[in-house]
């Protein structure tokens, strides 16, 4: 059962000491903030090594440009080999060698050969471990509870916002008080360490994914639901992206160079009142109802900024789009629950992150190429917004949690039947004669190799009321005298 496939009424509200005196959840909550803590460290910490040792501040923009973009992109490949070996098999070797070149920089130089420079900070970024998809892929076997899993994914994405402030601030003052080659260094350490306090937890080193007809990552992932999701959530990223360039615009306009750091921080605050305010309570509606929602909310807390307030208006104000931003996110995953199949839901959840991290960037590039143009740029964010909202409206019926029963194919005679797992106790198994090949089964509830319920329609095929569809094996398939289970 996921989250997305009853309204969102149905989980009882916990509160915030019962979830977090859960076992294990302080320990993956706290590891993994630490460990993603150099996403926003590195940027930083890699500006400031190469400007400190000579180099130009456009080179070291490339550098903290390719990390981003090598991390990103990587997620969904590292998602799906998650999914098929396990957190540990994957995580680790990826930690080591992240940590291994964040430390070797030092040693290399700000001042060394550029291309091998490049390389490393290139090969940093591909292999940053997956903590963020690992976390999300984790949280139903620690809290099968769906009131509890509500509270820690809202509290575990309003709080990831926080590390881009905490991050550079970090890097920042490591980079101040003992250096840059320092900053470095200890970036690799904390990621280190983080990683390693959650691969050394008993539910990450005991998960496995589950799985799909006999094997772990197969069945197919991008639906048309999840593609429109998806692009959706780019809009919200691309509205992000839009703001940091905005807060800087502001900074420059009133010459206050603080309001570049307030504004963002200001939103990110909001996004983490917005998830404590969400998770309190249980709310009216589908996750679907939910998405749509908070993202017509998202869109409408940015209007006010179109007019181009004071610095004080504007702090105040950017706080409003920023209380939305985790019930968007939030919903996003639960959607990915409903719509992703089972033994694929790390890769899903890391075509998400990567989603919204694309629009991160697209909207950072085009707010930079129209920062001389101040309405417009104070537009750009709401126009992300408003592109998310006309996305999600329009897939809304794609968006459910599955098929419904009794519209599945039978199979072609050519094809070769799946055979059921077999049924749990509990079963209730009643055959009745029916069409030739196929035994009509009626009022019989099944259970699939995951334990999930299923429902056969008159031709004997079962029906699940979630992934994946299976039928049943028929006398045919045994001959004509053979037994029929």
């Amino acid at each position: 059962m996921t989250l997305a496939d009853h309204p969102t009424t149905a989980p009882t509200p916990a509160t915030y000491g019962a979830v977090l005196g859960s076992r294990h959840v302080v320990r993956l909550l706290g590891g993994t903030l630490t460990g993603r803590l150099p996403n926003g460290m590195v940027p930083v910490g890699l500006v400031l090594w190469i400007t400190g040792g000579g180099g130009s501040l456009a080179f070291a923009g490339l550098l903290a440009a390719l990390y981003g973009l090598a991390s990103g992109l990587s997620q969904p490949v590292k998602g799906r080999l998650m999914d098929r070996y396990g957190q540990t098999r994957v995580s680790a070797p990826a930690v080591l060698l992240n940590s291994s070149c964040l430390a070797a920089l030092p040693w290399i130089g700000a001042s060394g050969h550029p291309a091998a420079v490049t390389a490393v900070v290139g090969l940093a970024g591909l292999v940053t471990p997956p903590l963020e998809a690992g976390l999300r892929a984790l949280w139903p076997t620690v809290l099968p509870d769906l009131g509890r899993r509500r509270v820690v994914q809202a509290l575990d994405t309003g709080s990831q916002g926080l590390l881009y402030i905490a991050g550079p601030l970090l890097a920042s003052w490591l980079a101040t008080a003992y250096g840059p080659d320092t900053a470095l260094t200890a970036t690799a350490a904390l990621g280190l360490v983080g990683t390693v306090v959650v691969l050394t937890a008993a539910p990450s080193r005991t998960w496995r994914p589950a799985a799909a007809d006999g094997a772990a990552g197969s069945g197919r992932l991008m639906s048309a639901g999840l593609v429109l999701l998806f692009t959706a959530l780019a809009g919200t990223g691309f509205a992000l992206g839009a703001m940091n360039v905005w807060a800087a615009g502001m900074a420059s306009k009133h010459g206050l160079a603080m309001l570049s750091g307030v504004l963002p921080a200001a939103f990110s605050t909001g996004s983490f009142l917005g998830g404590l305010v969400y998770a309190r309570r249980a709310w009216p509606g589908t996750t679907t109802t939910q998405l749509i929602t908070t993202s017509a909310l998202f869109l409408l807390g940015w209007v006010p900024l179109l007019v181009q307030p004071g610095p004080r208006t504007a702090i105040a104000l950017t706080v409003i789009p920023g209380l939305f931003l985790t019930l968007i996110i939030t919903n996003g995953f639960h959607t990915v629950d409903a719509l992703a199949p089972a033994s694929r839901t790390t890769e899903a959840y890391a075509w998400l992150i990567l989603s919204v991290g694309t629009g991160q960037a697209a909207g950072t590039a085009l707010a930079g190429a129209l920062a001389e143009r101040p309405y417009v740029l104070a537009a750009l964010p709401a126009a992300g917004a408003a592109t998310a909202l006309i996305i999600l409206t329009l897939a809304r019926r794609k968006l459910g949690p599955g098929r419904r029963p009794g519209r599945h194919r039978r199979p072609r005679p050519h094809q070769k039947h799946h055979v059921n797992s077999p049924l749990l106790e509990g079963d209730t198994r009643m055959a009745v004669a029916g069409k030739p090949g196929y035994q009509n089964l009626r009022n019989a509830r099944l259970s699939d190799r995951r334990g999930e319920l299923c429902d056969t329609d008159t031709d004997g095929n079962v029906q699940p009321l979630c992934r994946p569809c299976h039928r049943l094996k028929t006398r045919e398939d045994f001959g004509a005298a053979g037994p029929l289970f």
